[in-house]
């Protein structure tokens, strides 16, 4: 007995200790993982110098400075941050993984966006949001720093986000004080010191904040009608259950919510009532909303899915240029992936869209002029109703899509590809855009993972999705009421707004 109770506790400090060596990396590790990773970035990223940083001038320096070796989270980190100047949201929000920093301390509350201000929320008994101090509600200082500076420096891997984006995931990581700390480069006392606002900003209240523990902490402020979807995973969407509460008709008003841009073959069920209710509401409605809010993206079928009944039967629509970075002539593995997305080459097109193709080429000016040795030709996204179905009916109704700051990917897209249409408006903020084929890469060393885009997709304008998005034809933003879960004013300005008109 003694043996075996002397062994346990060796067994236990060599795993330990092996543990310790594998989170620290030498400069040689180093060094052939940031080789490897350049080599990777100049072959296939397709955002790579386009908005004039140059990431080599970074990892040069870097490797100037490291010493002998250095963490597998600074490391981690570093990359992170780096390849966020890029402008690849993809790269950025997916983030480089297979590292921990390891946060154990937190701030207590909840930071919620309102507007260009940060306010301060806790939970009653019953689990109700409530504002933390009524009569001071907003943050305006952390330990003397300007809320505004102190969000700037705390999610540098969000850096190329549109600004909105940008803004609430920096809020919504306010109570992540270790981590922010450790970027500010500031040491972290047991308490502190936050500076809260009236609502003119000029009367203010400072209170000690203390640091709690990871079982303490509340979860990141997210919009009621987030959180309902949470955690429901795609094939959920297959569900009747799932499904019900997502379609309404509503004092006339048909209203949409998509909560993921699932693809038709994970959820036909959804697609079916997709296209039920779209035909039940022809006569009985006087206006449609679709409800992309939230939507973190996944494929382009529900794209097309709509396609067949808001845009006019006998119109052809350019809503996607894009360009594949890769080998050239393109193989025929990334030819598959673009025609998954909807994407084809000139040549593909019929006469009538290589027709329409031709005509908007001449007046579309993009704001990156690529380089033809790297990039594909041209990649088209079509709305052409007579290849999408024959049975469509076209609502000729007002349509309104409702997007927010978390819009994202496939669902930019589909926001993206409407701005424009006859008959339909984008409500709400600037979306999350990207769009960008992604691809992994592994580093061989620290075994540090992440996402690549490879394609630059253009919207109809000439802008790129990625750090741009698109704005709303109609601005609808948030209130505290919203904020607080006490209703959703965008829906409801917008529902008033429809009977207004």
């Amino acid at each position: 007995m003694k043996l075996k109770n002397l062994i346990v506790p060796l067994f236990c400090l060599v795993i330990v200790h092996a543990q310790a060596q594998d989170n620290w990396l030498t400069k040689k590790q180093v060094t052939e993982d940031v080789e490897f990773l350049i080599k990777t970035l100049n072959e296939k990223s397709s955002y790579a110098y386009l908005n004039g940083f140059d990431f080599n001038k970074d990892f040069e320096n870097y490797l100037t400075s490291l010493k002998d070796s250095t963490r597998l989270e600074n490391f981690g980190l570093f990359i992170t941050n780096t390849l966020a100047k890029i402008g690849d949201r993809h790269s950025a929000l997916n983030g480089i993984r297979g590292y921990s920093l390891n946060e154990s301390l937190f701030l207590p509350f909840v930071y919620a966006p309102v507007n260009d201000k940060v306010v301060v929320l806790n939970y009653d008994q019953d689990e109700t949001l409530k504002i933390l101090n009524p009569n001071f509600p907003y943050l305006k200082k952390i330990d003397g720093l300007d809320i505004d500076e102190f969000l700037q420096k705390t999610r540098p891997e969000d850096i190329k986000a549109p600004e909105e984006t940008y803004f609430t995931l920096a809020v919504r990581d306010i109570r992540d004080i270790q981590k922010n700390y450790l970027l500010l480069d500031k040491p972290l006392k047991r308490e502190v010191e936050v500076t809260l606002s009236d609502a003119t900003f000029q009367k203010d209240t400072v209170l000690e904040f203390p640091i709690i523990g990871r079982s303490e902490r509340q979860r990141p402020w997210d919009e009621k009608f987030e959180r309902d979807y949470l955690f429901i995973k795609d094939e959920d969407f297959n569900q009747p259950k799932n499904i019900a509460g997502l379609f309404s008709l509503d004092d006339n008003i048909a209203y949409i919510k998509l909560p993921e841009m699932v693809s038709k073959d994970e959820a036909p069920i959804l697609f079916d009532k997709v296209n039920s209710f779209m035909k039940s509401i022809q006569n009985d409605s006087e206006a449609l909303i679709i409800d992309v809010r939230a939507n973190g993206g996944g494929t382009r079928d529900l794209l097309y899915e709509f396609a067949k009944y808001l845009i006019h039967p006998d119109s052809v629509h350019v809503v996607n240029i894009v360009k594949q970075r890769g080998p050239l002539p393109l193989p025929k593995d990334y030819k598959e992936s673009l025609h998954s997305r909807f994407l084809y080459s000139f040549s593909e097109l019929d006469d009538g869209e290589q027709k329409k193709v031709t005509g908007f080429l001449k007046n579309f000016n993009p704001m990156y002029e690529l380089d033809n040795t790297k990039y594909s030709k041209y990649y088209f996204g079509l709305l052409n109703v007579d290849k999408l179905s024959a049975q469509g009916l076209y609502y000729n109704k007002p349509v309104y899509i409702l997007a927010n700051e978390k819009t994202f990917s496939a669902a930019s897209v589909f926001v993206s590809a409407f701005k424009g249409i006859p008959n339909i408006k984008i409500v709400g903020v600037t979306t999350d855009g990207s769009s960008g084929n992604s691809d992994w890469v592994d580093l061989p060393n620290s075994k540090l993972f992440g996402k690549i885009s490879t394609m630059v997709s253009f919207q109809k304008n000439g802008k790129v999705l990625d750090g741009y998005g698109t704005t709303p034809d109609i601005k609808i933003e948030r209130d505290m009421s919203q904020v607080l879960w006490q209703s959703d004013t965008q829906l409801e300005k917008l529902k008033a707004l429809i009977k207004e008109k």
